[in-house]
């Protein structure tokens, strides 16, 4: 059954992002946490990302454990998470010590982001053409 869902999923990711045949993706279960533009939070400049981008409220953005660099998840990668409508574009990397992991930027609005908690999902990015 699992098996089925999976392909069911990746044939909608599949046509949500133009139902090319030629497109290479890649998924991935990750467990996905929130995070928000906060002190607490982040640091002295909660509004700028690990890569010197500017982070606003409302945009689609997530931060990548850094072991996913090497999987091609790197700054401004689009990615599909699963359950969630359009993409997301990479703008962050979070501490070495988190594995598997992103984080979704819910701008300044902590109360959305103790909502979302914790959860497992897949998320579908293109990957690079191979040499």
């Amino acid at each position: 059954m699992k098996i089925v869902l999976y392909f069911i999923s990746l044939t909608i990711v599949m046509c949500l992002t133009g139902c090319e045949s030629d497109q290479n993706l890649t998924s991935m279960e990750v467990t996905a946490t929130a995070y928000t533009s906060s002190p607490g939070e982040t640091d002295s400049t909660p509004f700028l990302a690990a890569w010197g981008d500017t982070l606003k409220p409302g945009m689609k953005t997530i931060a990548v454990s850094r072991d996913l660099l090497k999987l091609g998840l790197s700054h401004n990668k689009k990615v599909k998470i699963e359950g969630l409508e359009g993409s997301y574009i990479i703008l962050d990397k979070m501490n070495k010590r988190w594995k598997k992991k992103i984080d979704i930027y819910m701008g300044t609005d902590v109360k959305k982001a103790r909502e979302w908690g914790k959860k497992k999902v897949t998320i579908y990015w293109e990957a690079d053409a191979k040499p």
